[in-house]
């Protein structure tokens, strides 16, 4: 096995290179936008169980939204009073 020597003389350094302009040109398919997909499924209705689930978050979530802003009246309610009661006293 003989390995096969480059000559030299033939290859430039990179100092010796003359500079060349940089190429802009965009290489690739010039493809257009992938369409955007539609995330809802149509053909299979929602399974009974499913349904169950999801009507039964929707009302935690709203029985939960009721009661904080049960819990904020509250909080507010008891400031008056205890404010009020201080100026009783004073």
């Amino acid at each position: 096995m003989t390995k096969k020597k480059r000559d030299v003389s033939d290859t430039k350094s990179v100092s010796e290179a003359a500079p060349q302009a940089m190429d802009t040109t965009e290489t690739g398919d010039a493809k257009p936008a992938a369409p955007v997909r539609n995330l809802t499924r149509k053909g299979k209705p929602m399974k009974r169980t499913m349904n169950a689930r999801k009507m039964k978050a929707v009302a935690k979530a709203i029985a939960l939204n009721d009661k904080s802003t049960v819990k904020a009246s509250n909080n507010i309610k008891k400031t008056l009073r205890t404010l009020s009661a201080k100026k009783l006293y004073e």
